[in-house]
C-alpha cells in the first residue's frame, strides 16, 4: 500500500540515499542462495502471480514500512527463492511467473533515479532466479513509472537485456491511475512490443485513511483494480493499444460485479463508443484476470459470467496467501478442460516460453 505525504518520510531518505548509492555495485548473483536440490513431482500449474523480494529491496522495505508503523510480515521477510521453490514442489506449481507485491513498489519515497535504479536491481535478481532454477521461474519486470525517460529504458532493459517474459505494474502511481495521459508514451511502447503487463493493485492514497476498521488491503486492494481497469477503459486506452496482453489481480477487484453497471452509465453516450466501440461489457471480456485470493465460488461465479475460462489465469498472491488455491477450482463444478486452461494453458499462450518450460524435465535446480 502506498501512503504519501507521510511527515516522517523525510528522516529515512538520507538512509535510503546513502543504500541506493551503492545498490548497484550489489549483484543479483551475490544475494542468491545456492539451488538445493529438491524431490520429483507432479508440477504442471503456473502461477501469474507470485511475488519475490531481493535481499536488497527487503531492506528498504522495512524502513519504509518502519516510519509508517505498518507491521512487518514473517512471509515476506523469510522468504527465499530455495523456500519457494521447496513449496512450490510441494503443491505441484511448475513455473512461478515473478513480480513485486505493490506495496509499495518501487516507489518508496524515492527520486526517480533511484527507483530507477532500484528497478533495475530488481529485474536483475529475477533474471538471476530464473538462471539458477530453469524452468522455475518467469519474469513480470517492475517499472517504477516516475520519470517517461527512465521509464521506457527500463522496458528496454527488460525485453533486449534480461528477456522478461512481460511487465509488472501497480494500479496507481501517486493516485494517477493507468489510463492518465501521461503514461501515453509508456503504453505506446508496450503496445509496439506486444507486451504481457501484469497489473497488481495498491491502496491509493485518496482512501488509505478511510475510518472503516480493517485493514485497507481487505477493501481497497481490489477496489483500487476496479479504478485502473475503469480508467483504461474510459480513456480508450484498451482501444488504442490492442496489442497490450493484460492481466489484472484478484478475479479483476470489483469488476465482475461493476461491468454491468459502468456499461448502463456509457454505453449509450456516443463519445464512449470511440473508447469502446463493442461497449463496456465486450472490452472487458477481453481482458485476462488471475484467481489469486478469488477462488471462492462467488468470486468465480461472477468472473467466469464476464469472461470465459480462457481469459483466467492460475494466481495465488504468495507468500501473502498459500500456492494451492487450486484445489478450491476442483470445487466448482469446471470442466477438466476449463480447469486445465486455467491452472497452465492460458499462462502457456499468453507466454509461450512457459511451454517449452513445461515440456521440460523439471528441473532440481543447480548449483554455482
Amino acid at each position: 500500500m502506498l501512503f504519501h505525504d507521510c511527515p516522517a518520510c523525510d528522516t529515512g531518505r538520507a538512509s535510503r540515499r546513502q543504500f541506493l548509492t551503492g545498490l548497484g555495485a550489489v549483484g543479483a548473483a551475490a544475494i542468491l542462495p545456492a539451488p538445493a536440490v529438491h524431490a520429483q513431482g507432479a508440477r504442471t500449474l503456473i502461477d501469474t502471480h507470485n511475488h519475490f523480494y531481493p535481499p536488497s529491496y527487503l531492506a528498504i522495505q522495512k524502513e519504509w514500512e518502519s516510519k509508517r508503523n505498518i507491521p512487518p510480515s514473517p512471509a515476506v521477510y523469510e522468504w527465499t527463492p530455495a523456500k519457494l521453490i521447496e513449496l512450490m514442489d510441494k503443491d505441484g506449481i511448475r513455473t512461478a511467473v515473478t513480480s513485486l507485491a505493490s506495496i509499495p513498489g518501487v516507489w518508496l519515497d524515492i527520486s526517480p533515479e533511484a527507483a530507477n535504479k532500484l528497478a533495475i536491481v530488481c529485474q536483475e535478481f529475477q533474471a538471476e532466479m530464473r538462471k539458477n532454477y530453469p524452468g522455475r521461474f518467469g519474469i513480470f519486470a517492475p517499472l517504477s513509472m516516475l520519470n517517461v525517460d527512465l521509464t521506457l529504458k527500463e522496458i528496454e532493459y527488460a525485453f533486449d537485456t534480461i528477456k522478461a517474459d512481460g511487465i509488472n505494474l501497480q494500479t496507481n502511481y501517486g493516485d494517477k491511475w493507468l489510463g492518465d495521459p501521461s503514461y501515453k508514451p509508456v503504453l505506446e511502447e508496450l503496445n509496439r512490443r506486444k507486451a504481457v503487463v501484469y497489473v497488481h493493485p495498491v491502496v491509493a492514497n485518496c482512501c488509505s485513511r478511510l475510518a472503516i476498521p480493517t485493514f485497507p488491503a481487505v477493501i481497497e486492494v481490489p477496489h483500487d483494480t476496479t479504478r485502473t481497469v475503469t480508467s483504461l477503459l474510459l480513456t480508450g486506452s484498451f482501444t488504442r493499444y490492442p496489442d497490450i496482453k493484460w492481466i489484472f489481480s484478484h478475479a479483476g477487484g470489483t469488476i465482475p460485479m461493476m461491468a454491468g453497471r459502468i456499461a448502463a452509465f456509457y454505453d449509450q453516450n456516443p463519445r464512449f463508443k470511440e473508447s469502446a466501440p463493442e461497449g463496456a461489457a465486450a472490452q472487458l471480456a477481453k481482458l485476462y484476470y488471475d484467481t489469486a485470493n478469488a477462488t471462492s465460488a462467488p468470486a468465480m461465479a461472477a468472473l467466469l459470467k464476464l469472461v470465459p475460462a480462457s481469459q483466467v489465469t492460475y494466481g495465488t498472491d504468495y507468500p501473502y496467501f498459500p500456492l494451492d488455491q487450486n484445489k478450491n477450482l476442483q470445487k466448482l463444478g469446471l470442466s477438466a478442460a476449463d480447469i486445465r486452461a486455467i491452472e497452465n494453458g492460458n499462462a502457456v499462450r499468453l507466454i509461450p516460453r512457459l511451454k517449452a518450460a513445461s515440456d521440460a524435465p523439471p528441473s532440481r535446480g543447480i548449483r554455482g
